[in-house]
């Protein structure tokens, strides 16, 4: 089956090696929660807010193997007040755990954007 699964971070400047850094973090951290491997991958959409340009987080997946892996980057809908410095990602993987066995990873500043799903594991 394929499962969704969220995640995102921060990062504390708009700096290439933060960015770099935080998304392989992240994506790791990703990988070891669901006991996944790059081939469970199905695709990836990143998102970053607007303040973040110094590069693209498809870029980190590539750099820890997800060469064949189907990326795309976004900016995130700059809503007033909204988490800065962030990085998004939904996932698409194989997976043979139900929805609610799914463990969606926030980090750092992130970690509060969605209590729901964390509450839920």
């Amino acid at each position: 089956m394929v499962r969704g699964i969220r995640g995102a971070t921060t990062v504390s400047c708009n700096d290439a090696g933060e960015i770099q850094a935080a998304t392989k973090e992240l994506l790791q951290a990703i990988l070891v929660e669901n006991n996944l491997s790059t081939e469970d991958l199905v695709s990836a959409i990143f998102t970053v807010t607007s303040d973040l340009n110094a590069d693209f987080p498809a870029s980190s997946a590539r750099a820890i193997g997800w060469q064949l892996v189907p990326l795309l980057c976004a900016t995130e809908i700059p809503v007033p007040g909204s988490l800065p410095r962030c990085i998004r990602v939904l996932i698409q993987a194989n997976s043979t755990c139900t929805q609610k066995e799914i463990r969606h990873v926030f980090l750092r500043e992130a970690a509060g954007l969605r209590k729901d799903l964390l509450e839920t594991i």
